[in-house]
């Protein structure tokens, strides 16, 4: 089988569309780069929502955590401690087990006229439920994050937007807003970067990968099975996330230099990776 034929009849395997059996034997380094690349579109998914949800989610927690009522603050505080304190494998596990003691029926609602049932099944599978999980783990970190930023925003920024008569949802969203973003994107682009890597606990920590439609590690930990190799699938998936992580640093790098696109050259700040090793 040519590698063009394999493209064709893998490449699109990992979401359903393709070859329903994997390969058993003879396996090339081309069946390993296009398998391991098609489970590679579950990780950016997994990773594209959770970032997205997150990112506003940790910009409400930033600000409750800066609030000075406490019963605002503490809710805060306490989420982003659980979740910044407890491992995301434990969190994948425990998700999972709470998802599957749901009732299978659905969860019966009542609203005094009328009595509707909520699906509950779908929050075991793998595209709801880590998606969930990770968008609340991501959301405490960046929240930390943000809410950093936001206790270094200059005071003479606050100070000018007051006597511009600027007050509430106006110089929260012109002035305190971006500078708490630009302040807090060097250190939220590695929280991205992170929150990428981690996609691949996915299939390892409790949501099943159905008919074997897996991430980039689930195909890599087939193929070193199954070749009693791993010097060859754990490379490419290495290959593939350096691949990726470049790409998230350059659109993350485009963004900050909008956001500092008003600071002389010298004082922009720039982008430095620095991988989290233990977290």
């Amino acid at each position: 089988m040519s590698c063009a034929q394999t493209l064709a009849d893998y490449g699109l395997r990992a979401v359903g569309f393709g070859e329903r059996l994997l390969p058993r034997s003879d396996i090339t380094l081309c069946d390993q780069f296009v398998l391991i690349g098609s489970g590679l579109i579950w990780n950016i998914y997994f990773g594209l929502f959770a970032l997205i949800l997150g990112f506003f989610a940790a910009t409400g927690l930033a600000l409750a955590k800066n609030a000075r009522r406490l019963w605002i603050r503490k809710p805060a505080e306490w989420y982003i401690f659980v979740f910044r304190g407890s491992p995301l494998f434990i969190q994948f596990f425990l998700a999972y087990e709470a998802f599957v003691l749901l009732p299978k029926s659905g969860i019966e609602i009542n609203l005094l006229f009328t009595q509707i049932s909520a699906e509950t099944r779908w929050l075991t599978r793998a595209w709801a439920g880590a998606v969930i999980v990770l968008f609340l783990n991501t959301s405490a970190y960046s929240a930390e994050i943000f809410y950093g930023a936001l206790r270094s925003v200059p005071r003479g920024d606050v100070e000018a937007a007051d006597a511009y008569g600027m007050t509430g949802w106006t110089r929260f969203r012109r002035i305190i807003w971006p500078t708490m973003l630009r302040l807090a994107w060097p250190s939220y682009t590695n929280e991205a970067i992170f929150l990428f890597h981690a996609t691949t606990l996915v299939f390892f920590s409790g949501f099943p990968a159905w008919q074997q439609r897996g991430d980039a590690l689930y195909y890599a930990n087939y193929f070193a099975d199954k070749t009693f190799n791993p010097f060859a699938p754990y490379p490419i998936l290495a290959f593939y996330f350096i691949l990726l992580t470049l790409g998230i640093i350059t659109l993350f790098g485009a963004i900050n230099r909008r956001l500092n696109r008003h600071l002389p050259q010298a004082a922009r700040a720039r982008l430095k990776l620095r991988p989290q090793v233990i977290r």
